[in-house]
């Protein structure tokens, strides 16, 4: 088997310049494997009836019209979630040319990150937090870490609404700063 090695990076959404440096990171990953020769796609996972749960459909919410050229899947209207990830997953993967999947979720972390947001280069396990079984999807992920880890079910009905959206807001800016730079320095 063999082991692979995620680069992850930390940024704290209560830091001033914490949008403009998650930007400068989306931005050394997508230009590393040469965005354009992929066909982008957002991943927004989570649902609204958990409001730790909900950090993908608003940042879905908030990007779903933003550009036509990056395909944004799970909004608030429409959430991809556990009854629904891997038929969407296996409808992007047999439907779009050669996609790049960007895929975003809430997360459970230890207390001293409550409010940082991560990316890495490999793919993410979502419900991985709540002991749910689900397959990893994306090549580039970012998480934002909502609440504590540990055994308590109720912790993402539990989370404040605040710090959720803090963290939409940022991921939301940060890509949409993204896209407008490849668009007008790289285009598609």
């Amino acid at each position: 088997m063999n082991n692979i090695i995620c680069n992850t990076e930390y940024f704290n959404t209560a830091d001033k310049d914490a949008s403009e440096a998650l930007c400068e990171c989306i931005l050394k990953r997508l230009s590393a494997v040469n965005i354009n020769d992929y066909t982008p796609v957002i991943l927004c996972i989570g649902t609204d009836r958990a409001t730790g749960d909900c950090l993908g459909p608003l940042v879905g919410e908030k990007l779903k019209h933003y550009n036509n050229s990056y395909q944004v899947y799970g909004c608030l209207s429409h959430p991809v979630h556990a009854l629904n990830l891997v038929e969407i997953n296996n409808y992007i993967k047999e439907n779009i040319d050669n996609p790049y999947v960007i895929a975003i979720d809430a997360a459970l972390g230890s207390s001293s990150h409550i409010g940082y947001i991560t990316v890495s280069d490999c793919s993410l396990s979502p419900g991985k937090g709540v002991n749910k079984k689900l397959p990893a999807v994306g090549d580039l992920s970012i998480t934002g870490i909502v609440n504590i880890s540990g055994r308590n079910p109720g912790v993402l009905q539990n989370t404040r609404l605040n710090l959720v959206m803090q963290l939409a807001d940022c991921i939301a800016n940060a890509l949409k700063f993204s896209i407008d730079y490849l668009e007008d320095f790289c285009p598609l």
